[in-house]
């Protein structure tokens, strides 16, 4: 996959994906990036790329000139998303992430000050995409949450590829909780079907719990999941052990 980013500031971006899973994933040739500074894409002498808006009011707009020409040089590939990471955008899902993370090319565009020209939106970007309901200084660091997110899935980038299929949000649910050693903790004890080694008990734990946890911290989840007849009985031995509670 290739992922281009548009930003104003390339060495924040670039300096953020030089590192672990990122950087691994460049080294296996499952992903190159490109930071693009569409200051590169200026015609005049001092390389502005933002006005004052038309119609007053306080900030700076990104111009359109810079922006479409970057864009239109660099997205090369013919299923290429245009992805411009906004607080007015769709909020990003894992759904979301599974869908580019199928594509050869995704571009990244980072907006600034007062936003960007509303022609780029109409002439280049193919998606809107925000991280959760609240406003950034910029687009750089929703762009490498979406970029992790994204490469995270590629062919090859994780040690484990179970790693990948058993995260929150998969299949619908939240992740069941993890333990490691020791098994006695300041008097807290690992659950016993975690450590007997019978895989079937520990499978129905983990589904167990995650239905658990999904249903105390994100119930909106529980109600669209698709059930199995499994966990619909494991739902119950949950509400009978509340109940004797």
């Amino acid at each position: 996959m290739r992922v281009n980013v548009v930003t104003l500031f390339p060495e924040m971006v670039a300096q953020a994906l030089g590192f672990s899973i990122m950087a691994r994933a460049q080294e296996t040739g499952a992903v190159s990036f490109g930071v693009h500074n569409p200051r590169d894409w200026t015609t005049d002498r001092h390389r502005i790329v933002d006005d004052a808006p038309y119609g007053g009011g306080a900030g700076m707009v990104l111009k359109p000139e810079p922006l479409v020409a970057c864009i239109e040089e660099i997205a090369t590939e013919p299923d290429a998303a245009v992805v411009f990471v906004t607080p007015q955008g769709e909020t990003l899902t894992q759904r979301r992430v599974r869908e580019f993370a199928a594509l050869g090319q995704m571009v990244v565009l980072c907006g600034h000050y007062e936003g960007v020209d509303e022609r780029v939106r109409e002439l280049v970007v193919t998606d809107e995409i925000s991280i959760g309901d609240y406003v950034l200084t910029g687009g750089e660091l929703p762009a490498l949450v979406l970029i992790d997110a994204v490469v995270r899935l590629l062919p090859g980038v994780l040690g484990n590829e179970a790693s990948a299929a058993t995260d929150s949000f998969e299949d619908g649910l939240l992740e069941h909780p993890h333990y490691t050693r020791p098994p006695q903790f300041r008097g807290m004890e690992v659950p016993v079907e975690l450590v007997e080694g019978d895989h079937v008990a520990v499978a129905r734990w983990r589904r167990k719990m995650s239905l658990l946890r999904t249903m105390q911290r994100r119930p909106d989840l529980l109600a669209a999941a698709e059930l199995t007849a499994t966990d619909r009985e494991l739902l119950a031995e949950i509400a009978d052990e509340s109940v004797d509670e």
